[in-house]
């Protein structure tokens, strides 16, 4: 079943980790090397099933192949899960022993922090490992990536924007913002800089609590931010929170926001777009984070990676006008601008002579 599965997926390799004695259960997902070494961040998070795990390191790994190719970025794409609970089940030996299986590896994954993880973790991996970004400064890495996810995010705005409205006037809209995770709380302090009215909600209410005393934003129920009358709704959550059920609601004019996969199917992102809505993809809008810890693989240079968030503009306004030369929506516009990519380095590696072989196309979940 399994491997049915992964003929219509195109993985290279998936890693089951375990190891007893510490209680580390880790799935790694290693979805496509052509365009370099897989690189994708770890997320710790209490799947109900190992099943449900597996599904989840699927699709964000396949997402990150995408991610990677649209940012310009020469690797490919991987991701990791751990099972359990990052409040109750981080140690020391856990993260140790999930870095000697990265190691195994031999450098075909390279790991970094995802939901759930932060910095302190991966110092712990990085103890086992070479293949890990997101490391702390003094050993020559970028440290927390959420502000440079937070500021891609906000460059994917401003070409929404400008896209739609015909100027980047941030503080002239109104922003959902749902999710005040480290990447969300950082955008809602990007958006309040420049002016903007700002709705915010999280399950965590002393974020919301933080947003409202120090930023300004109105606070809102969890289920109550998709009516907000915004103009923008920025999810910075988990995903497939643009469904059957809340699309109706949005009044937004534009989908900008750092989380991942956010349209629950392709149909949901086919209804975006005949509703008028702007969708500006997710891994295009997120790709800040990766981007940054990307740079440690040669050497980290802070101010050649605000350079690089500065392209995620250029290059949602790239998907744009693909979307609008081909017809076709933006998520597809997206989709085919990294398939495009991969191809043709594809093409590039092989000896002369020699066919590459098709890039299947993406398949998207909630």
């Amino acid at each position: 079943m399994i491997f049915e599965h992964l003929d219509t997926t195109g993985h290279e390799q998936i890693v089951f980790c375990h190891n007893k004695d510490v209680g580390l259960k880790a799935i790694i997902a290693i979805h496509n090397t052509v365009l370099g070494p897989a690189l994708g961040g770890t997320r710790m998070w209490p799947y109900e099933s190992e099943q449900d795990a597996l599904n989840d390191v699927l699709r964000l790994s396949r997402g990150m192949t995408y991610k990677n190719a649209v940012a310009g970025l020469n690797i490919g794409g991987g991701k990791a899960v751990i099972i359990g609970d990052p409040a109750t089940d981080k140690s020391e030996g856990l993260f140790r022993a999930f870095g000697q299986f990265v190691e195994s590896l031999g450098g075909r994954y390279i790991t970094a922090e995802d939901v759930g993880i932060d910095v302190n973790d991966m110092e712990f991996v990085y103890r086992e490992t070479q293949y890990v970004t997101g490391v702390h400064q003094v050993h020559g890495g970028s440290g927390d990536p959420s502000p440079f996810t937070a500021y891609g995010t906000l460059q994917g705005l401003l070409a929404s924007l400008n896209r739609k409205f015909g100027n980047e006037e941030v503080g002239n809209y109104s922003y959902a913002v749902q999710g005040l995770g480290h990447v969300g709380i950082e955008f809602v302090k990007l958006l309040k800089e420049r002016g903007a009215k700002i709705f915010v909600t999280d399950i965590n209410k002393e974020r919301v609590e933080r947003a409202v005393s120090e930023y300004g934003a109105e606070a809102v129920g969890l289920d109550e931010i998709y009516d907000v009358d915004a103009d923008v709704y920025s999810p910075c959550a988990l995903g497939g929170t643009v469904n059957e059920k809340t699309l109706p609601r949005l009044k937004a004019k534009i989908i900008c926001g750092a989380a991942n996969n956010q349209l629950a199917n392709n149909a949901i992102g086919d209804e975006v777009e005949q509703r008028g809505i702007l969708y500006a993809p997710d891994y295009a809008v997120n790709a800040g984070g990766v981007m940054n810890v990307s740079l440690e693989i040669d050497g980290y240079n802070r101010e050649r990676a605000m350079r690089m968030m500065r392209t995620i503009y250029h290059n949602l306004t790239r998907i744009f006008e693909i979307a609008e030369r081909d017809g076709i929506p933006t998520y597809r516009a997206a989709d085919r601008l990294a398939e495009e990519r991969i191809e043709t380095i594809g093409k590039l590696k092989l000896p002369l002579g020699r066919a590459a072989p098709r890039f299947q196309g993406r398949v998207r979940g909630a």
